[in-house]
């Protein structure tokens, strides 16, 4: 059966009998598509949660928000289900620029890819020939406006339900169990479409084949700028906001023809937002509380009772109400005391910003785009292989509230699921509990902080800046700068801009630790040497006590990556150089380490046979170091050969390093001479 002709009543009853199609409503339709993608299971800051693999698909999806996404399933499933969810509306309150409404609106065109499937497709009906009737004027075909099924109309065929019940079991051979089912989710007629079979009703006699003859069942159709099946109201300001933007009003064209003046058919309601999305549809009400105070007690209203009402006409709706709301709105709206009905109808789940530096990095891509960028002469601009790395950190970093428990870098790996030392996954636990005790919501974890559109604006004036221009790259460190302005410009609180400019601070001694790593790469004309060399500490650990150890100090072992067996020369004096610049001084301290480090070995490589511990900050800057001393004889005589191009040994030094760090490490000419540059200074040591 082809989904974009029209069919008769009976055709369609036999094709939900049939589980061709079906009747559905918005929450089980939301909830179905949701589960049935599948869910993992992840641990976020300490703790087990769940995954919906349907928030991971696509070009461009939600990043992190897990407890986010797991509130707003929880919400539609327990609608879905009958629960008291199904009379309330979801509220997502935060800081602007966290991705409340690309969530939404995600949300939205996931639904309407879902109902495009043709065994999804939602299905209303229309009226024809009622001209027939001779009230109508020449109004000859009308159509449902609020998209109610055809089920539904089934459900209210005569006036008795017994009678309708009935009518289905004999008419297509529907079990008791499967009216019940379909009755789970009845609702009367619309005003105008009830009216209208009555008067269908009194014109054929009651006859069920005649009444019949008038219906038509047609597709919904699932165009985005239509509002159909998703529609958005934005807040207006009180002057041009009006409830007919939500329910309609009087059609003055429908009055020419009706000449029964108390037919409901004679408003619009189609001129409202809400019945667009009435059968089974999501409605997106965007700061919903940025509306006026009449327009609130609308929302209440069709929260509550999930009709459309006017005049004393009504509508019944089936809609998933999502809106969103800034924190500063919000409490304003909640300082009102008489606005509380409201907020009683509301889940609201507060949306933190992303504090997970990794996933980050993802949003930092969307947003410096993934179009080619050109300069202003439009020249190819390339994008230093640090500066995402680079941009993440600094805003991760503005999103971690303080702790005496935990410093910033801990914190920020920790919340990243990384080794931070001797502190462990339960103490972030134990701070994000207190946090989220505290009343006042933008003191919770990761609740406030350089945001998506403050990151935005700083790509922006990265790439607007002439030293950008001139040198047709965006080189990492100048992203720091550009940051700073958007803080001193954008960031009105004294406090947090303080806060914000410290985190900056820490973010450049990150950047600077990994330069030193990419000095160390460039420098062994090797894009991967330090990781190797962290490697080879760990696995010399492991084996160094190992019985098949020879007195060649040779030790073979399985490589967990390939399977193949490996062959490693135990380097104790390596080993203790390592240590020593991790300031392990005593056989116990040294032992202790030894054995933590044993411990996340295994129990990060029997799940992730690729992990390579450059998480691990410290040890990452202890071999570094080791390296820098052992092979170049120290970083400052590196930095002196770099620096110093007078002799011809130090300028081939810096030529080949560069013609690395362009054909290997993916730099171009001006951030690999900025780069060098910046590591022959003594900036952002930590």
């Amino acid at each position: 059966m082809r989904t974009t002709a029209m069919s008769t009543l009976t055709e369609h009853m036999t094709a939900i009998r049939e589980g061709k199609r079906r009747f559905e409503n918005a929450f089980q339709g939301v909830a179905r598509m949701i589960l049935e993608q599948g869910i993992d299971k992840v641990t976020v800051n300490g703790r087990m949660t769940y995954d919906f693999r349907i928030f991971r698909t696509g070009r461009k999806h939600p990043i992190g928000m897990y407890d986010e996404i797991n509130s707003f399933v929880s919400f539609v499933k327990d609608a879905a289900e009958g629960g008291s969810s199904k009379e309330m509306a979801f509220v997502l309150v935060g800081e602007p620029g966290n991705g409340k409404t690309f969530f939404v609106e995600f949300v939205c065109a996931r639904y309407r890819d879902y109902l495009a499937r043709d065994e999804n497709r939602k299905y209303t009906f229309r009226f024809s020939g009622m001209e027939k009737l001779g009230s109508y004027g020449k109004i000859d075909v009308i159509e449902s406006q609020t998209y109610e099924d055809p089920v539904v109309l089934a459900m209210n065929l005569f006036e008795s339900r017994d009678e309708n019940r009935e009518w289905l079991a004999r008419e297509f051979g529907f079990s008791d169990r499967e009216l019940e089912d379909l009755f789970d989710n009845y609702r009367p007629l619309g005003a105008c479409t009830g009216y209208m079979w009555n008067d269908i009703r009194s014109f054929t006699g009651g006859d069920a084949a005649a009444m019949l003859d008038f219906v038509q069942v047609v597709p919904v159709p699932l165009t985005e700028t239509l509002g159909t099946i998703t529609g958005k109201y934005a807040a207006k300001d009180k002057i041009t906001s009006s409830a007919v933007d939500l329910l309609g009003e009087e059609s003055i064209q429908r009055l020419l023809h009706i000449t029964d003046v108390t037919n409901p058919y004679r408003f619009d309601l189609r001129r409202g937002a809400l019945a667009r999305v009435a059968g089974g549809g999501i409605h997106f009400s965007d700061e919903i509380y940025k509306n006026k105070k009449d327009l609130v007690q609308v929302y209440l209203g069709v929260i509550q009772n999930r009709v459309i009402e006017i005049d004393g006409y009504r509508w019944p709706i089936d809609t998933l109400i999502v809106a969103t709301s800034n924190n500063a709105e919000f409490n304003r709206f909640l300082a009102e005391k008489e606005e509380a009905p409201i907020i009683d109808r509301c889940r609201i789940c507060y949306v933190s910003h992303n504090t997970h530096y990794r996933m980050q990095e993802q949003l930092t891509d969307y947003a410096i785009g993934g179009e080619t960028k050109t300069t202003l002469t439009k020249e190819e601009l390339h994008q230093d292989p640090n500066l995402n790395y680079a941009a993440s950190v600094a805003v991760t970093l503005s999103r971690l509230p303080r702790s005496e428990k935990l410093t910033p870098i801990e914190t920020m790996k920790l919340a990243a699921g990384e080794v931070a030392g001797e502190k462990s996954l339960k103490t972030l636990a134990e701070v994000v509990d207190t946090l989220n005790q505290e009343a006042d919501i933008t003191k919770r974890f990761g609740q406030k902080g350089l945001g998506q559109r403050n990151l935005g604006r700083a790509i922006q004036l990265l790439v607007e800046s002439s030293e950008t221009n001139e040198g047709r790259c965006m080189v990492a460190h100048d992203v720091f700068k550009a940051l700073e302005r958007v803080v001193l410009d954008y960031v009105p609180d004294q406090n947090d801009r303080g806060k914000y400019l410290d985190d900056l601070k820490i973010a450049k001694g990150l950047y600077r630790e990994r330069i030193m790593t990419e000095m160390f790469n460039a420098y062994m004309d090797e894009p991967y040497a330090i990781k190797k060399d962290v490697m080879n500490y760990v696995n010399m650990i492991i084996g160094i006590d190992a019985e098949n150890l020879g007195p060649d100090r040779m030790w073979k072992y399985k490589d967990p990556q390939t399977g193949g067996l490996k062959a490693l020369k135990i380097d104790e004096r390596y080993i203790r150089n390592v240590e020593d610049r991790l300031g392990l001084r005593t056989g116990e301290q040294r032992e202790s380490f030894r054995t933590s480090i044993r411990k996340i070995y295994g129990q990060k490589i029997s799940v992730e046979p690729s992990y390579d511990f450059m998480d691990n900050l410290e040890l990452v800057k202890a071999v570094t170091d080791v390296r820098l001393k052992s092979d170049i004889a120290g970083a400052g005589s590196l930095i002196g050969a770099l620096a110093n191009r007078t002799n011809e040994e130090n300028q081939k030094l810096y030529d080949r390093m560069v013609d690395t760090m362009l054909k290997k490490l993916g730099y171009c000419r001006t951030c690999a001479q900025k780069t060098i540059e910046y590591f022959c200074t003594q900036e952002d040591e930590i």
